[in-house]
């Protein structure tokens, strides 16, 4: 039998796992393992500068292409608690990411030993499994579990917690002969789908609410197949954006308080069925239960079963992963199609989208300084189908989802439960690696591109190439417009007169200036004009430099975006509203007056 370190063992069971590359910073507790991912080669590491940004790294990596999983590496110690935020990230939004993280000597874990803390119980809550190896023979089974668990049912992270004495034991371990185990996925039967079926065809206007968990099962070929089999439009979650593409002619709109459209939410009101699949009813999307709700009957379709009837209570649940679920969910529907047993959906499909003609939001504004509306419409022209968009939270993440356009699975990657500031670097970073070959554009507002920016050199250093659109108001954009609810603006402003840069006036920190001493590119734009331009010169510059762009524009201090406070039929929309095709130039639709 081979002998080996456990350290040893580890990597080349992430090599059979399929793991190819990894994100970290190595530390004395962890140096073990390092040396052996070094030693075996075959997987490549891009060097984070803040563990907490690796662990972002990973999830934009997982979330690139079906199938990935991100591996975040960190000694002991803080390196632990500095990636917690993006365990829950990942697990908030089902995402599957492994955290190894180094620990103190067995022997010493429980004697205040430098950096030596009970990781384990803190990541417990978050995530799917969290485990401090005290047994080095252990090592491959723990590691062998650990992709078990990420891969089988609501997939999730999971944390391996290595003593430095366990990683430098020697074990026996072959390699040659290590299988992964297979993932168990609870599968919709017949009956249920059949069942799911007949309440949908009983409906007059039912809507299919698409959520992540189809992304997850990488079933959104299926979900479009079915919506077309029976004619039902689609509302996909902002997690599920991109299932089917933005000018689908079964597209609905997104509902919600806040990353809504207009004809979206109208159209959900109007609606008496609604079947959800691979979904969680975030509140967020669905506001109030009752105005949600009320006048409509509910099948929802998840891959968890505690997860129906958590949120409230639907007609009908089925535990399903997602693409065992739309694959008897065609089946069925492609026999009713050829008995003729299905409903003509024609003139409330043509419903939907009337109302995405009429129910519009103005873009084009020519104010100086800029309205953020104008950068969604210059986004739009800048910035093909083959985009992929990676954003946050805050005003700019709102503006964007409810006025950039998304064509594609995997194009519109989002943290969504968890919504950490500082996320959008490292996410984009991670995608990016994941996907060279693809346009990635990030969305931030100043304050989320702020916390973690030094994450800008990793770009430069592994030359990452990606563009970043900052949108600059010198506030806590967000915040701010929650805090008109208390009537108060109170620490949520940013300016100050900056004594490098004065000619910023009261836009307080020189992103261009931290940007290049970083090692990127930056352009500020000033006048709406300029937007197009610069984003043309940005993908240049990204092209030629292979490393982040970032396209910095400089917005009017105050904005409020369109959302509800808890009512999807009370959306405030505070701009003013399109009244003319020229002020929605880039909509999905010609706006129908």
């Amino acid at each position: 039998m081979p002998r080996m370190t456990a350290a040893r063992a580890a990597v080349e069971i992430l090599k059979r796992e399929g793991i190819s590359h990894a994100f970290g910073v190595p530390g004395a507790a962890i140096n073990p393992f390092y040396a052996a991912l070094k030693a075996a080669g075959g997987i490549d590491h891009t060097l984070a500068r803040h563990v907490e940004g690796a662990s972002h790294m990973a999830e934009g990596y997982t979330r690139t292409h079906p199938g990935n999983i991100g591996v975040c590496i960190g000694t002991s110690g803080p390196a632990g608690t500095d990636m917690i935020t993006g365990l829950y990230s990942a697990t908030g939004d089902s995402i599957p990411i492994l955290c190894i993280t180094g620990q103190a000597p067995v022997a010493v874990m429980q004697k205040e030993d430098f950096q030596a803390v009970d990781i384990a119980a803190i990541a417990g809550p978050v995530t799917k499994a969290a485990t401090t190896v005290t047994e080095a023979a252990q090592v491959p089974g723990v590691f062998q579990q650990a992709f078990h668990l990420m891969r089988s049912g609501r997939p999730g992270p999971v944390l391996i917690d290595l003593p430095i004495d366990v990683q430098m034991t020697e074990i026996d371990f072959d390699p040659e002969t290590y299988e992964p185990l297979p993932a168990f996925k609870p599968a919709a039967t017949r009956a249920q789908i059949e069942k799911a079926l007949a309440l949908l065809n009983a409906a007059e206007r039912p809507l299919i609410v698409a959520g992540g968990g189809i992304i997850n099962a990488d079933a959104c070929e299926l979900l479009v197949e079915f919506a077309e089999l029976t004619g039902v439009p689609v509302v996909p979650t902002l997690m599920g954006w991109g299932i089917l593409p933005d000018d689908h002619e079964l597209n609905a709109g997104m509902v919600g308080l806040q990353t809504s459209h207009r004809y979206g939410n109208a159209t959900l009101l109007a609606s008496d069925f609604v079947l959800g699949i691979g979904n969680r009813w975030a509140n967020r999307h669905t506001g109030k239960l009752d105005v949600y709700t009320e006048g409509r009957t509910f099948v929802h379709v998840d891959i968890e079963p505690t997860q129906i009837g958590k949120i409230f209570a639907p007609d009908y649940g089925i535990a399903s992963d997602a693409r065992a679920a739309l694959e008897l969910f065609v089946e069925v529907a492609r026999e009713q199609q050829a008995a003729g047993a299905l409903p003509d959906r024609g003139a409330w499909a043509a419903a939907t989208q009337e109302r995405r003609a009429r129910l519009q939001r103005r873009t084009h504004f020519d104010n100086v300084p800029i309205k953020p509306q104008r950068v969604y419409q210059e986004m739009n022209k800048a910035f093909g189908p083959d985009t992929r968009y990676v954003t946050t939270i805050g005003l700019s993440q709102i503006a964007g989802a409810q006025l950039l356009h998304v064509y594609k699975p995997r194009h519109w990657i989002n943290c969504g439960q968890a919504g950490p500031l500082g996320w959008t670097i490292p996410a984009a970073l991670g995608v990016a690696t994941a996907d060279p070959d693809t346009p990635v554009v990030a969305l931030s507002g100043d304050y989320d591109f702020q916390f973690m920016i030094e994450e800008l050199a990793v770009g430069a250093q592994h030359r990452i190439p990606y563009v970043h659109v900052l949108v600059n108001n010198a506030y806590l954009g967000l915040i701010r417009q929650a805090q008109r609810n208390f009537d108060i603006d109170f620490q949520v402003n940013l300016e100050f007169e900056n004594i490098n840069t004065p000619e910023l006036g009261v836009y307080g920190v020189d992103h261009v200036k931290v940007a290049e001493g970083l090692g990127c590119k930056a352009i500020r734009v000033t006048e709406p004009e300029q937007l197009l331009p610069a984003f043309e010169e940005a993908k240049k510059l990204a092209a030629e430099h292979r490393v982040p762009v970032v396209v910095e524009a400089i917005l009017e201090r105050i904005t409020n975006i369109s959302m509800a406070g808890a009512e999807i039929d009370k959306v405030n929309e505070w701009e003013e509203l399109a009244t003319e095709p020229g002020h929605a130039p880039t909509a999905i639709q010609p706006l129908k007056v």
